[in-house]
């Protein structure tokens, strides 16, 4: 338990570091968007590059990780949909802003840190593909179904469109593409590319650790307690179940990929759930779910990282 602990304290710490710099005044709430942006538009975008690039298009497209990553995704997606909608009696769309947040892993801040940990290298084309799930079939679904449940006036078609035109100009889907070209045509990045791309995503962990940190100072739990709790459990909980089980079932799956898989599903949802939330009058309830997620993540995350050191890794030793 202490060799993992030593995998997990130093992420929360960053984390604490800069909840503690926003607390206290050192930096302001906003300036975490800020750093949240360089994050997002370079420091990932770059560090996806360097990783994909020198990788072959086998080693990248695993189309067992991607139907073990969406299979969970959906799986978890429409559970809690249905789960809020039927049983709590809550408005579809807001059933479907909830369901958002039990399937969509802050894969990228938090995630990538430590998986790349526990699994080595292969987390960084365990996080592309995350993305491209991520990206493409779980948050233009989950804004297709609020959209048309609240009634607005765009079609579902315009809506596709305008998804789809963001989606071209996503840095993170732009650095996919790249790095898949650059895979496919093996032309390697000349140093003098190479190496600020590199010093650029090194940047990524801390950075994005640290504006986590940052946003959740003055967040607050809010009166949505019980409904917190419910899409909380679900996120830490039935969404990783969900992915280990179609992960451990497919034959042939590197043991690599099943635990980053895992790993990744086992990670508080993403950090801009507040944002999304925001557009449709739900910002308390999505602030007060990514708080109590990153806090309750610290224990089960550990035991995640536990379990599949039982029973699917080597185990592991205190550096």
């Amino acid at each position: 338990m202490l060799a993992i602990l030593a995998i997990t304290g130093p992420i929360f710490a960053l984390i604490g570091l800069g909840y503690a710099c926003v607390a206290l005044g050192l930096f302001q709430r906003s300036d975490m968007r800020i750093l949240g942006r360089f994050v997002i538009n370079l420091a990932l975008p770059a560090l996806i590059v360097s990783a994909l690039s020198q990788r072959t298009l086998a080693e990248i497209l695993r189309l067992d990780y991607l139907l073990a990553c969406a299979g969970g995704a959906l799986i978890s997606f429409f559970l809690v949909l249905l789960w809020f909608f039927r049983v709590r009696g809550r408005g579809f769309q807001e059933s479907a802003l909830t369901a958002m947040g039990a399937a969509i892993s802050n894969s990228a801040f938090m995630g990538l840190p430590i998986v790349i940990q526990v699994v080595g290298p292969v987390a960084s084309v365990a996080l592309a593909l995350n993305m491209v799930v991520e990206n493409i079939i779980m948050l233009p679904l989950a804004l297709i179904l609020a959209d048309l449940a609240g009634q607005r006036q765009s079609s579902a078609w315009a809506r596709l469109l305008d998804i789809g035109w963001s989606l071209l100009k996503n840095p993170i889907i732009l650095a996919i593409s790249c790095a898949l070209a650059l895979s496919l045509l093996q032309i390697p990045l000349p140093p003098a590319l190479a190496k600020p791309i590199d010093m650029l995503g090194l940047a990524a962990a801390p950075v994005a650790l640290f504006s986590i940190g940052g946003n959740l100072a003055g967040s607050r739990l809010g009166g949505v307690l019980a409904d917190v709790g419910q899409v909380v459990a679900a996120k830490l909980l039935l969404h990783p179940f969900l992915v280990a089980v179609i992960a451990l079932s497919l034959p042939g799956m590197d043991p690599l990929l099943q635990a980053a898989a895992i790993m990744y599903a086992s990670m508080p949802m993403f950090s801009i759930y507040p944002l999304f939330g925001m557009k449709y009058g739900m910002e308390v309830f999505c602030s007060a779910a990514v708080v109590a997620a990153t806090l309750a993540s610290f224990a089960s995350i550990t035991v995640v990282i536990w379990l599949l050191h039982r029973l699917l890794l080597p185990p592991l030793a205190l550096p």
